[in-house]
């Protein structure tokens, strides 16, 4: 048995097979990790608030006593029904536990759930869990664009609204990388909307692109400025925080599209700060610095060739979504390098 695919995965945990009594949910999406170790745990038992249905134990523990989780396993609930049982992966090596459970598996009325984080090929508790026959391994990995749309319209429909179709795009290059986060935003969103039949694009910019997009603009504008010690440390913040790689790329991409309207105007003779001042939307005060900065720095010419640069790296990013976070900062640092060469 190895992990299940995508589609398989969503269909287990709709229906759980009764033959894969053990289950171990492991990925880097930490927000889908627990939501679907949530999802098994409540269709597992009645009331997963009842001690006596749910069992929760840490990894870190079994590591000291491996024969607990069989004893969880085979403990008949006090006043009857279904058991469950969760445990949370830490930072020691509980597998002894783990083959031991799968020597002497629990019965129909019992589900271990085994949530880990991001587990690499050929890592012991997933070497062990692909190849049991009882065990069903599910892979988190970050939603892709088809999935960031299909969680938009389960939530749009859950909340009884509609979303425009450039709002909805917009909405789904904000968000991404993580499940839970992904979910709060959009829900958030909806409560922003609540009494109105339908989201405009200008309610995803108020609501969930204004704690976005200052972060990736100090990425990008760091980038054309030609500091990339500041573009590396920027962007492991944008990506921890739950940022898709396609939103960065798309806005460093907006960003130079916008750079070079601004050098075109003003190597038509008008003033830098004339042609900042026009500017729409307005350029917060904070970045008008780094702003006046990227268009004395770059050429209308040199940025053509960046905006077709971004355009290739959108495409690549596409293809390769495993890679898209390298692909992507891979180009911002050569265009900081760039910056600084004034190639």
């Amino acid at each position: 048995m190895v992990a299940l695919k995508a589609a398989d995965v969503e269909r287990f945990v709709a229906r759980p097979d009764p033959g894969k009594p053990i289950v171990l949910v492991f990925g880097p999406d930490a927000g889908l990790v627990r939501e679907r170790a949530d999802a098994l745990i409540r269709s597992a038992v009645d009331d997963p608030r009842d001690p006596f249905g749910l069992a929760r134990l840490e990894g870190d523990a079994l590591a000291d006593a491996p024969e607990r989780l069989v004893e969880e396993a085979h403990t008949i609930p006090l006043f009857g029904g279904r058991r469950a049982i969760l445990v949370k992966a830490g930072s020691r090596n509980f597998i002894s536990a783990v083959e031991r459970l799968v020597a002497a598996p629990p019965g129909a009325d019992c589900r271990i759930v085994i949530e880990a984080g991001d587990l690499k090929r050929g890592a012991p508790l997933r070497t062990l869990c692909e190849r049991s026959p009882i065990v069903a391994a599910l892979p988190c990995y970050a939603d892709s664009a088809r999935e960031l749309f299909r969680l938009i319209d389960e939530e749009m429909r859950r909340a009884g609204i509609t979303i425009a179709p450039d709002a909805r795009a917009l909405l789904a290059s904000l968000i991404g990388g993580d499940r839970r986060a992904s979910r709060s935003e959009i829900e958030k969103l909806a409560l922003y909307a609540r009494g109105r039949s339908s989201i405009e694009m200008s309610d995803v910019i108020a609501v969930v692109a204004d704690a976005t997009v200052p972060a990736i603009d100090a990425t990008v504008d760091a980038a054309f400025a030609g500091r990339a010690n500041d573009v590396e440390s920027n962007f492991g913040k944008v990506r921890s925080s739950g940022v898709s790689a396609s939103a960065i790329v798309s806005a460093a991409l907006r960003q130079a599209a916008a750079f070079h309207r601004f050098r075109l105007a003003a190597d038509s003779g008008i003033p830098i700060d004339e042609v900042m001042r026009r500017s729409t939307p307005a350029i917060h005060f904070s970045r008008q610095k780094a702003v006046r900065s990227a268009i004395e720095t770059w050429t209308a010419k040199r940025l053509e060739q960046l905006i077709g640069q971004l355009g290739e790296t959108t495409l690549e990013v596409r293809k390769n979504s495993a890679l898209a976070y390298p692909i992507v900062l891979r180009t911002l640092l050569s265009i900081a390098i760039a910056a600084r060469r004034k190639e």
